[in-house]
């Protein structure tokens, strides 16, 4: 069975920091573009980061410089690395795969071209 799953999430204070993993059941990862993606409650789901299968990134505006996004092609893991973690950071965060097709700025954007969703994983930032 071919999957994402997301680890990683939790409940964190204000200022914290956390890194999240996204780990490839059935597939190896090397192949694919990954990005992560949240969803907070009454709210469209959004790109954060993307990464292509040859390590180019993108970061929406809204991430940049607390954000980053990494990938162990040994572990078959792509990891996101949250610092600075505020309340409004609270959501489901998703990982997804994409083939090497178009751009990792069309897939965090666009969701373009996404093969494979994980199921999420929660992270609440609360005091």
């Amino acid at each position: 069975q071919l999957q994402l799953v997301e680890s990683g999430g939790g409940l964190v204070q204000p200022g914290g920091s956390l890194r999240l993993s996204c780990a490839a059941s059935g597939f190896t990862l090397d192949y694919y573009d990954i990005g992560w993606f949240r969803q907070a409650p009454g709210k469209e789901r959004e790109g954060l980061s993307c990464i292509s299968k040859s390590g180019n990134t993108y970061y929406a505006d809204s991430v940049k410089g607390r954000f980053t996004i990494s990938r162990d092609n040994a572990k078959n893991t792509v990891y996101l690395q949250i610092n600075s973690l505020k309340p409004e950071d609270t959501a489901v965060y998703y990982c997804a795969a994409k083939s090497p097709i178009g751009s990792v700025q069309g897939m965090c954007v666009l969701r373009y071209a996404i093969n494979y969703w994980g199921k999420g994983t929660l992270v609440t930032v609360s005091s």
